[in-house]
């Protein structure tokens, strides 16, 4: 099946809120879960970077597993970051995370570098998706660790809408159609190795982890 872009943003607040009240939480901690799998001897102290952070509940996940790292999250939606703010808040978390209101690319950064880069369900949403791998480079130090994760674009629409009756049967409408456009907007394991390749990032680890995730992880080497 070919992929079919979908809109970089979720501009309309109706969506943004309905994606910031769904039940990500599973899903979402077993990303918190599997960066740590992953890099099982790094102790985050620095400054992690979330690009595409959304209503920031990853972030908020995060800076709860790692209490001693400060946070910066950036999204190119209002909306989104508008749902994050109050969550932020809840958690009594103002003191260490941090949203920006930025598109990609960008010429700078908060920072000019930082100790890990996460993204979640970002590369999907970009129609040109050497955008986040120029970020993640400029964001990057050597020794930076990197921890991407996405949908996999499945084989077919009928695929497509069996993923979205498995695990968004219970969802608003908006929320269903917003699964199903996105896995048809995702990459597959191959197009995404070979964006790595043709960026420089070929260091980075791309693996199938779900019926519908891929995950991109590695250290930065140079």
């Amino acid at each position: 099946m070919q992929r079919i872009p979908e809109p970089e943003l979720m501009l309309n607040a109706e969506q943004a809120s309905a994606y910031a009240q769904a039940d990500f939480a599973v899903p979402h901690q077993q990303i918190a879960d599997r960066f740590r799998d992953v890099f099982p001897e790094l102790i985050l102290t620095g400054t992690i970077l979330d690009l595409g952070c959304g209503p920031a509940d990853l972030l908020i996940r995060f800076a709860k597993a790692w209490p001693e790292a400060q946070f910066h999250g950036i999204d190119g939606s209002p909306a989104m970051l508008a749902e994050g703010r109050p969550a932020i808040a809840a958690a009594n978390l103002n003191s260490r995370i941090s949203l920006y209101h930025q598109l990609l690319p960008a010429d700078s950064l908060p920072l000019p570098s930082y100790q890990a880069v996460i993204s979640n369900s970002l590369l999907h949403h970009l129609h040109y998706p050497e955008v986040l791998w120029q970020t993640i480079k400029q964001a990057a130090a050597p020794k930076t660790a990197i921890y991407i994760t996405d949908l996999c674009r499945p084989d077919s629409t009928n695929q497509a809408l069996n993923l979205v009756n498995t695990y968004s049967a219970d969802e608003p409408q908006i929320l269903k159609q917003d699964f199903y456009h996105s896995l048809l907007a995702a990459f597959t394991l191959d197009e995404i190795q070979l964006q790595l390749n043709e960026a420089g990032l070929a260091s980075l680890q791309v693996a199938i982890t779900s019926d519908r995730h891929i995950q991109i992880s590695g250290y930065i080497t140079t």
